[in-house]
């Protein structure tokens, strides 16, 4: 029974790809976080439903997801 040298399935390259895309996918999690207000009566459409939550943040997520798919599928060097 011969012992194989263990090494690691991913390069340094593939890590940072994948911390990469997990610190902008928390980026977009943050973008899409607020819009509270202290008075539940209250309701402001604006800051709901405004550019940054609806289209910004979603997008940031996304991209921080296909940064993590290329880390996990690139070829380690």
């Amino acid at each position: 029974m011969e012992k194989k040298d263990q090494a690691f399935e991913f390069g340094k390259t593939n890590y940072l790809l994948i911390i990469a895309g997990v610190v902008i996918m928390g980026i977009g999690f943050v973008l899409l976080s607020g819009g509270g207000t202290d008075d539940v009566t209250q309701f402001n459409p604006d800051e709901i439903f405004s550019t940054r939550r609806i289209t910004v943040a979603p997008i940031t997520v996304l991209v921080g997801l296909g940064v993590v798919l290329l880390g996990i599928l690139k070829k380690p060097e």
